[in-house]
């Protein structure tokens, strides 16, 4: 913060240990001074100290504050010493610096400020020290030179985008000080392998540490409720994540393109997944959620190619999607669940909405629960390997091309009562014919005439009562 009222600018000689003359720009404010941007042509060159005070006109001022802008784009600057007395690096303090590899921060500085140190791409080592309590946004946004960087536990804020693009930075140690990993910290940080989240921690933000390659595990304290949108999108390499029990949910495409995954276990606590949660998680073999979740948003596990089983909790009864996935959907309020190649559905579905397993082209078979008592339109359409489906007693309707173009083989109805489908219901599209539909369909004993005789079923070609 700027002290006092600004009196002027000067230009004042200052001669480094080296011998050099610099003539640095300063902002004076009462006995203080600020070390100011130059607008003139030539700018701050080499290796240099900044000096802790200067004499002037007989006085002697402290320098307190490195300006905002005050190195802007002095790309021939390659290192800088810092005082003790100055207290604030200002906004764009040293940004575009990118010949600078080296920075000392005294201990008195508390305040790195927004960008400060924007595209000083060689540097390579920063240590921040105990004195600061903030890092302001995009403090370090693209130094793709720098590998490493104590935060101390005095840091309570890491600002936004603070190390975004650092694609050199390997590992990183987060201090129990700091409460919240904000939007796009390490963001691009392609090269970091380890990260510590502590305890501390209750939020990790939108894309926080999106397309970290690297990064192959990553353990979430108990202290965290939510996971951002794009959290850990992109991290191709993460093979282990541990979401704990203290997570509320999961944004939008939190763990998209996250293909080294094989599992994920969703704690209790959780009770929505954001659109496109697992999106292209194309390694994911297997997903458990509890009951605990109301809401998932659509495409939550589209083209996960590998993904063979999804296990729901019996206790599960409201899903919200709309999507062609192997996801678990919702249309409207009622549920359904929807996977390719091996899916469970539990007792507690009521309804299989539109489109719910259209195109799952790996599914064989599927048992309709009980407790179903309509199947959307589209519900299976475009199921190419599906051979056999049963459906209960329970179901009162189905929908306008329910088993479209399934290729089915057997059709196995409870139904003791069957209600008019539509013509193409069943219809295998291999066949122009509309007249009959190839697959079998198996009736309750006694009830063939009553299939023979009801719209949509008589066109099977073939009904044979069950044993």
């Amino acid at each position: 913060m700027k002290i006092g009222t600004k009196a002027s600018t000067y230009d004042i000689a200052v001669r480094n240990a080296n011998g050099k003359t610099i003539y640095y720009k300063y902002i004076k404010y009462r006995t203080e001074l600020e070390v100011s941007y130059k607008d003139y042509s030539y700018s701050y060159r080499g290796s240099i100290d900044i000096p802790e005070s200067v004499m002037y006109k007989n006085r002697k001022l402290n320098v307190t504050r490195i300006g905002d802008r005050a190195f802007d784009g002095c790309s021939s600057l390659t290192s800088v010493t810092i005082p003790n007395s100055v207290t604030r690096i200002g906004e764009q303090a040293f940004a575009g610096c990118s010949g600078l590899t080296s920075v000392t921060i005294p201990n008195s500085v508390t305040c790195i400020c927004s960008h400060a140190f924007w595209g000083c791409d060689g540097l390579t080592f920063v240590t921040i020290p105990n004195s600061v309590t903030s890092i302001g946004e995009g403090a370090f946004l693209l130094c793709e030179g720098l590998t490493s960087v104590m935060i101390p536990n005095s840091v309570t804020s890491i600002g936004v985008g603070a190390f975004y693009g650092c694609s050199g930075l390997t590992s990183v140690t987060i201090p129990n000080s700091v409460t919240s990993i904000e939007n796009q910290t390490f963001e691009g940080c392609i090269s970091l392998i380890s990260v510590t989240i502590p305890n501390s921690v209750t939020r990790i933000g939108k894309m926080a540490f999106e397309d970290c390659s690297c990064l192959t595990s990553v353990m979430i304290p108990n202290s965290v409720t939510s996971i951002g949108e794009e959290a850990f999108a992109g991290c191709v390499g993460l093979t282990s994540v541990t979401i704990p029990s203290s997570v509320t949910s999961i944004g939008d495409k939190a763990f998209e393109r996250c293909s080294g995954l094989s599992s994920i276990m969703i704690p209790n606590s959780v009770v929505s997944i954001g659109k496109c949660a697992f999106f292209d998680c194309t390694g994911l073999t297997s997903v458990t959620i509890p009951n605990s979740v109301t809401s998932i948003g659509e495409g939550a596990f589209f083209w996960c190619s590998d993904l063979t089983s999804i296990k729901v909790d019996s206790g599960n009864t409201t899903y919200d999607s709309r999507d062609n996935c192997n996801a678990i959907i919702e249309t409207n309020t009622k549920t359904l669940i929807k996977g390719c190649k091996n899916t469970f559905i539990p007792n507690s579905v009521t309804s299989i909405g539109d489109k719910a397993f259209a195109g799952c082209n790996d599914l064989t078979s599927v048992t309709i629960p009980n407790n179903v008592t309509s199947i959307g339109e589209k519900a299976f359409c475009d199921c190419e390997d599906l051979r056999s489906v049963t459906i209960p007693n329970s179901v009162k309707s189905i929908g306008k091309k329910a088993f479209y173009d399934s290729h089915l083989r057997e059709v196995i109805s409870m139904i003791e009562n069957p209600f008019i489908i539509g013509p193409y219901t069943f219809r295998d599209n291999t066949s122009w014919a509309v007249s009959c539909i190839n697959a079998t369909l198996y009736v309750p004993v006694g009830t063939i005439e009553k299939y023979m005789a009801t719209r949509g079923w008589k066109k099977f070609s073939v009904i044979e009562e069950m044993d």
